[in-house]
């Protein structure tokens, strides 16, 4: 997907200079700069991961499967964590969450926890190429 995951060598830096790194690359240790109003609050302020905000979205939206979300759940949980009067950080969460829903659903529509977490642990490049490059082989 020709993503670049640092978890912070330092060698790349998303927030110096005017403009953001063209090649989108995922700095860990920069984390709670991109965070938002409207998030699922699974990083806290200091970008640390709280795993029991990560569970919660499990527990409040995964109706049909207990490890997946559908799209519609998906959908759910992004009007559940909307804030009012916070229309650029509703349309970030939105644009993120359906970007990654479109690439990383399974065969049967739905988004695997483990996939999900791979979102907030840098790891979902990886399981994606792995997802996508075992599909080509058939």
């Amino acid at each position: 997907l020709g993503k670049e995951v640092v978890i912070d060598d330092g060698s790349l830096d998303a927030t110096q200079g005017k403009f953001p790194s063209l090649l989108l690359p995922i700095e860990v240790k920069n984390i709670q700069l991109g965070k938002h109003g409207s998030d699922t609050g699974v990083y806290d302020k200091e970008g640390r991961f709280v795993p029991t905000k990560f569970e919660e979205i499990f527990i409040k939206h995964a109706h049909t499967h207990p490890n997946a979300l559908t799209y519609d759940e998906l959908k759910e949980m992004l009007n559940a964590n909307r804030e009012p009067k916070d229309l650029k950080g509703r349309i970030g969460a939105f644009v993120e969450w359906n970007l990654f829903y479109k690439l990383a659903k399974d065969k049967n529509g739905l988004l695997e926890k483990e996939t999900i977490r791979g979102i907030y642990d840098g790891s979902v490049f990886e399981i994606l190429k792995k997802k996508h490059s075992s599909g080509k082989k058939k």
